[in-house]
């Protein structure tokens, strides 16, 4: 194995800078794509002819990013290298008809996203941020970064068998956030408000895809600020960590015998069935238009395809210190071990034998440790677009990831040094 890669706290420091900028798929995709044009990267329009030019590219699509690296000299039929991830995080998200209230109390009526643990969004200074959709065709960006909204609590004089019987929330009546005082509810106001907050003339939004996030900034935390605290991720970590390695790449590319890829989809926390999700075309007609940009026939692509390789880069679950008997007894992954190598016999993750040689390699070549997560046999685990990436694309796939904590929590944990570390594995890999 190589030396390990001494720590470099920059990394992480710029990882919660990217949590903190990035409330939403949308902010997620365009903080990921300046760093990319930082790195000489240039959009291209999906609508427009591509040419099979050297040098980075990208494709944004929603909260989607697809981004790649044509090294001098590539063939039609090289294949790519791939890091997959996911720009979306479970929250509460507007409903059509935001305005709501009772008894004096202003709300937003918000629908369920994902699969949060609910109990953590309570009680939390909580902003607005995400798409709004404008009728002249265009979209923009909002972000209200303070404290604006609130899911209050019962007080527990009001339900005194809360600490012994456990919290019971009902998705649809205890979820929904204050947001002001006012008995005159009109439709319109918060729409009204975000467009005053943005800039934009009165009634120019048409449409709006908008979510809640905390406005808690991500932290170091410990003794030796060896832990680190924040929002979203799972999995913007792992989209942070694959735009730090693709542009790592590129940086030094010359010759790459694969394309370097990052693909970052939304819609992971339910189900990734759409057009911006890993179940649907976006990666597909990118790795597709890329081999006939350098004049591939149909011939180059199914070659090009049967010689790649993805990382599906996601989080994973640390031994939790409190209920380690939820863990398999003979897999307790720790928070900075490295990253861990997923797997499931039942192909919930998609990492097969000849997947962890590749990880394997990669690691030994970064001189990064790794760990292997498997889960205990009575809790079935989650999956990934891993396996959606290998049955739609026949593309073999491996299962990675951070080890953290309170998993689809507001505010999850993980160690300050496994961000780095995973990088410095991603960039190995891109690097064949």
């Amino acid at each position: 194995m190589s030396e390990p890669p001494r720590f470099d706290r920059g990394h992480t420091d710029d990882l919660m800078s990217f949590l903190a900028a990035s409330p939403t798929p949308y902010h997620a995709v365009a903080n990921a794509a300046e760093r990319l044009e930082k790195a000489g990267f240039r959009q291209v329009a999906e609508t427009d002819a591509w040419d099979g030019t050297a040098g980075g590219k990208y494709v944004l699509r929603g909260g989607a990013i697809i981004a790649w690296y044509v090294p001098e000299g590539a063939e039609a039929h090289t294949p790519f290298r791939i890091v997959g991830a996911h720009t979306d995080s479970p929250t509460l998200r507007v409903k059509p008809r935001p305005d709501s209230g009772a008894h004096g109390w202003r709300q937003v009526a918000v629908e369920i996203y994902g699969g949060p643990l609910l109990n953590s969004w309570l009680d939390r200074d909580l902003g607005l941020a995400g798409r709004l959709s404008l009728r002249d065709g265009t979209t923009c960006l909002v972000d209200v970064d303070r404290p604006l909204l609130r899911v209050p609590q019962l007080a527990i004089h009001l339900d005194r068998a809360v600490n012994s019987d456990g919290l019971k929330l009902d998705k649809q009546r205890h979820m929904q956030p204050v947001w002001g005082l006012g008995e005159d509810v009109r439709d319109g106001d918060l729409i009204a408000f975000l467009e005053e907050t943005a800039g934009l003339p009165d009634g120019s939004v048409a449409g709006w895809d908008l979510m809640v996030h905390p406005v808690e900034p991500p932290a170091y935390l410990g003794r030796e600020r060896e832990l680190v605290a924040g929002p979203r991720m799972d999995n913007l970590l792992s989209v942070h960590a694959g735009t730090a390695a693709l542009a790592a790449v590129a940086g030094h590319g010359s010759g790459l015998s694969y394309i370097p890829v990052l693909a970052a989809f939304d819609h992971e926390e339910n189900g990734s069935q759409s057009d911006t999700g890993a179940d649907g075309p976006l990666l597909g007609s990118v790795l597709e238009r890329s081999v006939h940009a350098r004049g591939g026939s149909l011939e180059d692509r199914a070659r090009a395809i049967a010689g790649t390789v993805c990382l599906s880069s996601d989080t994973g679950h640390a031994v939790h210190p409190n209920y380690a008997e939820r863990h398999d007894p003979t897999h307790h992954p720790r928070v900075d071990g490295g990253p861990l190598l997923k797997v499931n016999v039942n192909n919930r993750y998609a990492t097969d034998g000849s997947g962890r040689a590749v990880f394997a390699a990669a690691c030994e070549k970064a001189g990064v440790p790794f760990q292997t997560f498997v889960s205990n046999n009575a809790m079935p685990c989650g999956t990934t677009i891993g396996p959606i990436t290998a049955a739609r694309h026949g593309i073999r796939t491996v299962d990675i990831g951070v080890a953290i904590l309170s998993m689809h929590s507001v505010r999850e944990l993980c160690g300050a040094k496994d961000p780095y570390l995973l990088a410095n594995a991603l960039t190995a890999f891109l690097e064949g």
